[in-house]
């Protein structure tokens, strides 16, 4: 008896000290191909952040999934052709399924069942998505769902506000109905400044949006008219506290579409990720991490913690040589509707007490690094940290 109890000890210690091992994922959760309007195949994307050390990629074009049979016509210009031997190059002609039609060169679309065999093991997945993708007007709205587990049509509205609902709750059926972990999140809100910080705010369930996304369109910073991303979030953040709603939590995504000409004019890869610290590399793991704030979006910048703990937000940055680090740490006062810099720490690395003074406290990392392939001038290297609020009695 005594022998069976000290198994079961043992067994059961190694089960918790097995939930407790959390590894750093980088990921990246908005990327278009060939089966919506991105000018590459799936097979290449997926090679390319393979091969530039990702661990998971959500290939989400706009209301579509990778499956069933497509045709791509591919261009006739230097760029795309040059594409498209480079595809056949490198998968084989056994694996391209090619026809030419008026001297026109087609190509049957791989399914993602069919391609993710070649790319998917230990260190690196790839989630079934989609870009749900609606408007209202001339106002756009798109919202990822990863892990979907099969398609939804846009659902259309009577307003900007009941197309916003409507397609999240539609995705969060989806989720309830399948029993599987659907993560929603909301893109590019300054995308044609479709929409606004009020309009989020006025959203029924809504955890997570694009702070920052790598399409020229997007206006991540805003203009002297609109706020840029931040701002919202944190305005946004203000609302939810005193609604009780859980806070909004920041992603940084390529929103890639353009894999053969590179510039501040494209939608590249390698512009903005995710980085979660997650129990392993599954959809279920990653998306429980990330619901839980235990991820960073970054542009460049790589932490070697990140860490809530005992009301204390700790920050510490994995340095490069010959670069230097600022730590914000921005939120609100209580009382107050506007976030400001609570503390400034020159660094790599910074802590910050949360106390029932403040709404939220978040944290951002600037790098005196400027961007690889930046949208514009005077873009340095970045990471946000999820917000955090003191916990105890009020």
């Amino acid at each position: 008896m005594h022998k069976y109890i000290l198994v079961l000890f043992l067994a059961l210690g190694q089960s918790v000290l097995a939930q407790q091992v959390q590894t750093w994922f980088k990921g990246n959760l908005h990327t278009h191909s060939y089966w919506s309007d991105g000018d590459e195949f799936p097979e290449m994307i997926m090679d390319w952040y393979k091969q530039r050390g990702y661990n998971f990629v959500a290939l989400s074009d706009h209301n579509i999934l990778a499956e069933g049979e497509k045709w791509k016509l591919i261009a006739k210009n230097k760029s795309h052709m040059d594409g498209f031997e480079k595809y056949v190059a490198k998968f084989g002609k056994d694996w391209a399924t090619v026809k030419v039609d008026t001297g026109r060169t087609h190509v049957k679309l791989k399914t993602l069942e069919e391609y993710r065999k070649l790319f998917e093991d230990k260190n690196f997945l790839i989630i079934k998505a989609e870009e749900l993708t609606d408007k209202f007007e001339n106002k756009q709205v798109h919202m990822n769902a990863t892990n979907i587990q099969t398609v939804i049509k846009p659902q259309g509205g009577t307003s900007l506000q009941d197309v916003m609902q409507r397609n999240l709750d539609a995705i969060a059926t989806q989720r309830k109905q399948t029993n599987m972990p659907i993560m929603q999140h909301l893109n590019h809100p300054n995308f044609y400044y479709s929409v606004t910080a009020q309009n989020i705010i006025d959203l029924q369930g809504e955890r997570f949006f694009e702070v920052y996304n790598g399409h020229p369109l997007v206006h991540n910073y805003g203009d002297s008219t609109h706020p840029g991303t931040e701002q919202m979030w944190d305005e946004i953040n203000v609302a939810y506290a005193k609604q009780g709603k859980p806070l909004l939590y920041g992603l940084a995504t390529d929103d890639s579409h353009n894999y053969h000409i590179f510039g501040p004019t494209q939608s590249n890869a390698g512009r903005g990720w995710v980085m979660v610290k997650s129990e392993s590399l599954t959809p279920e793991a990653l998306i429980a991490a990330m619901e839980a704030g235990r991820f960073y979006a970054s542009t460049g910048v790589t932490l070697s913690d990140m860490e809530v703990s005992d009301n204390s937000l700790r920050i510490a940055v994995q340095p490069e040589a010959g670069v230097t680090y600022r730590i914000d740490f921005i939120g609100v006062k209580t009382g107050e509707k506007k976030s400001s810099v609570l503390s400034s720490s020159a660094g790599p690395q910074a802590q910050f007490k949360l106390s029932r003074d403040y709404v939220f406290v978040r944290a951002k990392v600037t790098s005196s690094k400027a961007k690889t392939n930046p949208l514009g001038e005077d873009e340095n290297e970045a990471a946000w940290v999820q917000p955090a609020r003191w916990v105890g009695k009020r």
